[in-house]
């Protein structure tokens, strides 16, 4: 293998080509340039290095600006880049891979797949058409049916923008467009998620819809607004047009907060806030404050309570003290 630096590139070359700071370290068995193209084409175990980032492949060319300076690396035939950060190390694998010399962006087009790894153990997961990744920020752009699997996440979104800090760890994940999050027996849906690693808290905005299924099979549904997941308390707080079934009930308000089951941490008591209403077969109670509970079944109605019952008796008689 012959290993070709950029010193020995402006030698070849007679360019001037400049560079600012880190090295690009090309390995391959053929390499050729075409003054035509602008471009120096690399064949046969192709390996390039640029500081921690690393790419492996089978074919590449690198092409140039118009000052003769390297511009950008682009890897075909399914190749492998890979970083290595103190414990963390990420992956990206794709049909074709684009490294900018310049901003140090790698793109990946054509099913690509990220992965960082803890140690050994792979901690999240991303797939989507396109992904972009920038290696100074640590920002990580997907664009076209994107997935992740981060723990026990599991998300689903039209664009998605994760970011992570100089030493890899996760920051920050936020899902745009058609955008779903499974998290255990909790499915919820939404025009945009942001999840925040450190508070451990998801937030949703925007056509918010919320399915919990409980051990005995029968679902919680949840739609408003906007939504607020904490992780670490399974503490849930919605507001705007909060609307809830379950089993034969129906409740609305504007507000509410969901506390867990100390055991299960499933959802157990909700509490409306507002003027708020539930509804049961034929009754409805409106009051300033609802408590509902999950396990088991009740609930109580606090502050100027009103109680309508609709369609009593046959509709033939009216009801009154014959006066």
């Amino acid at each position: 293998m012959k290993k070709i630096l950029i010193s020995i590139f402006i030698l070849m070359l007679s360019a001037g080509i400049i560079t600012n700071a880190s090295d690009l370290i090309i390995e391959s068995k053929n390499q050729t340039y075409n003054e035509s193209d602008n471009k120096i084409k690399f064949d046969g175990d192709v390996k390039v290095q640029v500081d921690d980032l690393k790419v492996v492949g089978t074919s590449a060319d690198v092409s140039m600006d118009g000052e003769q300076n390297l511009d950008t690396a682009t890897f075909y035939d399914k190749p492998y880049a890979y970083e290595v950060k103190k414990n963390k190390k990420r992956e990206v694998k794709a049909n074709i891979l684009k490294v900018s010399l310049i901003t140090k962006i790698i793109r990946a087009e054509g099913d690509t797949q990220s992965t960082v790894f803890d140690g050994k153990t792979p901690i999240a997961v991303i797939n989507a058409d396109i992904q972009e990744y920038d290696t100074k920020t640590g920002i990580m752009t997907a664009d076209g049916n994107v997935t992740i699997n981060y723990k026990e996440l599991n998300t689903f979104s039209n664009r998605a923008k994760i970011k992570t800090d100089k030493n890899g760890d996760l920051k920050h994940i936020e899902l745009i467009g058609n955008a779903r999050v499974k998290e255990k027996s909790n499915e919820s849906e939404a025009d945009r998620f942001f999840y925040n690693a450190g508070t451990k808290i998801i937030n949703a905005y925007g056509n918010t819809t919320t399915t919990t299924t409980n051990d005995d099979g029968s679902k919680l549904i949840l739609k408003s607004s906007y939504q607020e997941y904490n992780q670490g308390k399974g503490l849930f707080n919605a507001s705007g047009n909060v609307r809830i079934w379950y089993k034969d009930y129906y409740a609305a308000g504007p507000k509410i907060t969901i506390y867990p089951d100390s055991k299960t941490g499933k959802p157990d008591e909700i509490f409306f806030s507002g003027r708020s209403s539930i509804t049961q077969g034929v009754r409805t109670i409106f009051a300033d404050k609802i408590k509902m509970t999950i396990n088991p079944k009740t609930f109580d109605a606090t502050g100027n309570t009103r109680t309508v019952i609709k369609n009593i008796g046959t509709g033939d008689t009216e009801m009154g003290l014959g006066l």
